[in-house]
């Protein structure tokens, strides 16, 4: 038996007897009867705290709580004789005991009871001072007697004739009808801040890890990366993606900045250790407006298995849910429940893997990852995660861009191992397309993207690669809104940015294109190789591309960009020259852009010689030919028609 039950037996008593009168304290004070953890005891204490001192600023102070931390409230209802010295004292080692159920630390379970004592002193002292106004919200049977008697004084004095009487009822009908048809559709298609208010949006802050070690940072991220993929799969929670909250890992801001920065209405916080055999993980969910926690949840294991691991993100995920009123669906709740290893070791090293791999396309990084993706399956070759993110590791080494190189071979090899051990896996799913797409396979790639869509519709990663395969097609506002979804699950993703911009360029729509290129630059990047040259040629800024110097690591495009550019302007010596240079320093992957070069100077044999070329060397950019406006007058050439007709373009 808890040492802090007779207390708890207290607070039922004064649970019992508000009797509806304060909802939102009731709220509260059964979740914290119903509590069977420490953590979640105290961090229930504080939200009946947080109620109280919310009320009491309002109407004690004259003014909104907004953000205002407890303590300088409590201190100014001190300050201003707003409540009694041993309450105001009660309140101060309360808001101090509680805070370690909001924030996990070592406390001794005897303060919990302390704890208690201090909530009981408060809330008894509450519905006192609360008393005249309970009052009036709970009338009195006497009143109600009273108001009864006029009513039918009053009808005694006023009778009303039939016919007028049944007109009123049938106007007072229709009257109700027609304002709650107006409720009714101002909710549905009202205005955006009601719906906003109703959203569903979550963001997963990095997890904190308690460990001495930081070198078991590696499985928190994954404990965590995991735990936003599970939320991702319910359709009816908006989840921001991992790259635009890496951000606040080391940021101290505040939950309500944090969440208004990302466009959120819920935050999710974790922080534990993994220490030899054992492992710890405290989670909380946080309503960021008013920063009061509406859930948390301590695990502790001894010896865990794998298969303990994707238990406990399965939980944490259904448990928000349950918290926010989605409902979850048979086939969500399949996914989430999961277990995709049970060897321990396994999956250990795959998230090792998973960490290097979040770290961006650099080469070291991306060799570890394959390293330790490589070990998991070692340990465990059905494991499905490991060979598709090795796949994409490969994709990633893949500086030809084109579909004939060891790295794309190793890549299709990978992803296809990978589909074959799970058909219903929506990355590996996306993957295998994006290579068919590369292989010129549109029809066979579209049928991957139209499954993997159907399995994950909400995956950010999924809908940005099936928004920049609809890009290649032509199909506009397709791919528009499906980048738009995916930028909206991950607003910092440059890759997201990247293929948005394409979307809007391929689309004609270049304000829209520069604007989106704009927030990429932002983030410190320097934009898609051509697009940003392809978007000032198509602009007619001819002087900007001239004058301007090229980036390092941009070079050849910036040449391609001078030679088109000069083209245009007439020099065609000078833009001659540019594309001997090119063709002399070329590799097998830059023919596409050097028929681009030479689409700008009006030569269709050039053009269609180098396309050819690009076709026979299976270069990648070849799949953007059937939008790209620097080929618009040529697509009718005989040759470049029957290109076409070989990829079997569905233009």
């Amino acid at each position: 038996m808890a040492i802090w039950t007779s207390e708890i037996k207290e607070l039922e008593k004064l649970y019992e007897s508000l009797k509806g009168q304060l909802p939102d304290l009731q709220k509260e004070l059964e979740r914290l009867i119903r509590a069977d953890d420490e953590n979640m005891i105290l961090l229930y204490s504080r939200r009946c705290l947080e109620v109280i001192i919310t009320d009491l600023c309002e109407c004690e102070l004259k003014r909104p709580r907004k953000t205002e931390p407890l303590q300088g409230i409590i201190d100014k209802l001190h300050k201003e004789e707003k409540v009694p010295s041993h309450i105001i004292a009660s309140m101060h080692g309360l808001n101090e005991l509680s805070t370690y159920g909001a924030h996990p630390k070592d406390f001794d379970p005897k303060q919990v009871r302390t704890t208690l004592i201090n909530l009981e002193t408060v809330i008894e002292w509450y519905l006192k001072h609360k008393e005249g106004g309970a009052k009036v919200v709970a009338r009195s049977t006497e009143g109600i007697r009273q108001e009864v008697k006029s009513t039918e004084d009053v009808k005694k004095r006023t009778q009303i004739p039939r016919k007028r009487l049944t007109s009123f009822i049938i106007g007072s009908i229709l009257l109700i009808v027609i304002v709650i048809a107006v409720l009714f559709f101002t909710k549905i298609i009202g205005s955006g801040k009601q719906i906003e208010e109703l959203e569903k949006s979550i963001a997963v802050l990095p997890f904190f890890n308690d460990s001495p070690n930081d070198s078991t940072t590696y499985f928190m991220d994954g404990v965590m990366e995991e735990i936003l993929t599970n939320l991702q799969t319910i359709k009816d929670i908006r989840v921001i993606s991992r790259t635009s909250v890496e951000q606040y890992r080391k940021q101290a801001k505040s939950i309500p900045e944090i969440a208004k920065k990302l466009g959120v209405n819920y935050i999710v916080e974790g922080s534990g250790q993994k220490s030899g055999n054992k492992f710890r993980l405290r989670v909380q969910l946080i309503r960021a407006s008013k920063e009061s926690h509406l859930w948390a949840k301590s695990y502790e294991y001894d010896n865990p298995e794998a298969k303990d691991y994707f238990s406990i993100q399965s939980q944490i995920a259904q448990a928000i849910a349950t918290q926010l009123e989605v409902a979850i669906t048979t086939k969500e709740k399949q996914l989430i429940e999961k277990t995709h290893t049970k060897n321990l070791e396994a999956y250990d090293a795959y998230l090792k893997g998973l960490f290097f791999y979040e770290k961006g396309n650099i080469k070291n990084e991306n060799e570890n990852a394959i390293l330790w993706f490589k070990e998991a399956i070692k340990f465990d070759s059905t494991f499905v995660l490991p060979w598709t993110y090795l796949s994409m590791c490969y994709w990633r080494l893949n500086l030809t861009y084109t579909a004939d190189s060891p790295e794309f071979k190793e890549a299709k090899r990978t992803a296809e191992r990978a589909l074959k051990l799970d058909s219903a896996s929506g990355i590996a799913i996306v993957n295998m397309a994006e290579i068919l797409d590369n292989e010129y396979d549109f029809e066979g790639a579209e049928k991957k993207i139209k499954l993997a869509l159907k399995i994950n519709p909400d995956d950010q990663y999924i809908l940005r690669n099936a928004g920049r395969f609809y890009t290649k097609l032509g199909r506009k506002d397709e791919s528009i809104l499906l980048c738009t979804q995916a930028l909206k699950k991950d607003p910092n993703n440059a890759t997201t940015l990247d293929y948005l911009a394409l979307a809007y360029f391929y689309a004609s729509q270049l304000t829209e294109a520069w604007a989106t290129l704009k927030k990429y630059h932002e983030l410190g990047y320097r934009g898609q190789h051509m697009l940003y040259y392809e978007i000032l040629l198509h602009d007619g800024n001819i002087d900007k591309i001239i004058n301007e110097p090229s980036y390092e690591q941009d070079d050849k495009f910036h040449n391609v960009a001078l030679a088109a550019a000069n083209f245009k302007l007439g020099h065609k010596n000078v833009a001659e020259n540019l594309c001997a240079q090119l063709e002399e320093e070329s590799i097998i992957d830059f023919a596409y852009w050097i028929a681009f070069a030479y689409a700008y100077g009006d030569e269709p044999e050039k053009v269609c010689t180098w396309l050819e070329r690009s076709y026979a060397s299976k270069e990648i950019q070849l799949t953007y030919i059937g939008v790209d406006p620097a080929f618009s007058k040529f697509r009718n050439e005989p040759r470049v028609k029957e290109l076409i007709n070989k990829m079997k373009f569905p233009i």
